[in-house]
């Protein structure tokens, strides 16, 4: 298993201590949700205020949204091992249910060409994001069962293990014409796999395979053939009115920025000419406001937190936490990439949010429970649980 070769004996000083894994994963988190805000703030004043007449409306939803993800990740962290398990052997069923649910008459809504969302009243909700978690959760039971037979046969294939529960959530997603968040999950399982060790000959197949797909599926929507063609020149005269317009002005409002930003508020492009400048192009907003600066900034946060997480799923202490955790760490990291990638028009428009900033109530609830998740692996850990009491003692001394 790659991540279990791993060197455990090379330590960096950042993470030089048992729990400094937590505090960078807690730090990282806190700085991104609490710039998440203050940008989803700027981003979407003009956009709320003439919709309902107030310029807070859409953030105080998301602070809402913030303060019940901060509850359940701390539930998630104190849940026990052993209640984890049961929920993973499920987890394939309640997410095929709830992505099922978007296509019942009355239930599912459309947005942006995908009916990926479920409607009741003014409550809307994303399954998606929750199934990518409980995809995850339940690869992680899978993948236990390749390690045994590793350790009882010195061989075993992860893919068959895998492959049939992937397609059905992949089946479903399709369903619903959400490319993007298809491609989110390939990625999660791809990496998940090649922790597991899977050889590279299956790797190349399943390549393939994909290209093969998402040219199928691009070459028989028009909506995702001109997203393709424009995003290669967005500024182009075919492209830039139409496909082209959001990259275009996504890279008008980073090249404006400069260095420093035009500063907090003054964004240009989210008074109409940005759509979904809070939620899936936030990222071309704080590269206008906060300039180079800040999006490097956030960068470098998301690094840490990557890093720090994919740390988490070493230090574990059995197959199970380690693939879940290092599942986390391949959602989030691909998830920024495709983001970003978008916004920087190096990838066509695929839909999806930036972790902990984007707008979104069911992003956000998804990812704090996976964060949860895995703040609860290092609290089991006894290294660290002595570490966190030791320094609990330490304060208390000193108070």
């Amino acid at each position: 298993m790659r991540l279990g070769k791993l060197s455990m004996a090379s330590k960096t000083p950042l993470f030089s201590k048992p729990a400094s894994a937590y505090f960078l994963i807690l730090g990282a988190v806190s700085i991104l949700s609490a710039l998440g805000i203050v940008m989803v703030l700027s981003a979407s004043s003009v956009k709320a205020l003439n919709e309902s007449g107030n310029s807070f409306a859409i953030v105080l939803r998301q602070a809402i949204f913030l303060v019940l993800s901060l509850l359940i990740a701390w539930l998630a962290m104190n849940l026990k091992e052993s209640l984890w398990r049961p929920q993973a052997r499920l987890a394939l069923i309640f997410s095929a249910i709830f992505l099922a649910l978007p296509q019942v008459p009355g239930l599912g809504k459309t947005v942006g060409g995908n009916t990926n969302w479920i409607e009741v009243g003014s409550f809307s909700i994303q399954p998606s994001e929750f199934a990518k978690f409980g995809l995850i959760l339940w690869c992680a039971m899978r993948l236990k069962i390749h390690d045994q037979r590793m350790l009882e046969r010195g061989t075993s294939n992860p893919l068959p293990l895998v492959a049939p529960g992937i397609g059905i959530v992949l089946a479903l997603v399709m369903w619903g014409n959400d490319l993007g968040t298809a491609a989110v999950i390939a990625g999660i399982v791809g990496g998940m796999l090649f922790i597991a060790g899977m050889q590279a000959r299956f790797f190349a197949t399943l390549f393939a395979l994909g290209v093969v797909a998402l040219a199928g599926f691009v070459l028989t929507s028009p909506n995702r053939l001109s997203r393709f063609s424009a995003f290669w020149d967005p500024f182009s005269e075919e492209n830039y009115k139409s496909a082209g317009w959001q990259q275009a002005h996504s890279i008008m409002g980073l090249a404006s920025g400069g260095p420093l930003g035009t500063g907090l508020g003054s964004s240009k492009q989210k008074w109409g000419n940005l759509p979904e400048a809070h939620t899936d192009f936030i990222f071309a907003v704080i590269g206008e406001e906060l300039g180079l600066l800040g999006t490097l900034t956030v960068l470098v946060l998301y690094a840490v937190l990557i890093l720090g997480i994919f740390r988490v799923a070493l230090r574990a202490r059995n197959n199970f936490d380690r693939y879940v955790t290092a599942g986390i760490g391949c959602w989030i990291a691909v998830q920024v990439i495709m983001n970003i990638g978008t916004v920087i028009s190096v990838m066509p428009v695929v839909g999806v949010t930036l972790p902990f900033i984007s707008y979104g109530g069911s992003s956000l609830l998804a990812t704090f429970v996976a964060i949860g998740f895995v703040l609860g692996v290092l609290r089991r850990d006894p290294e660290i649980a002595a570490d966190l009491k030791a320094r609990r003692v330490a304060k208390s001394a000193r108070g």
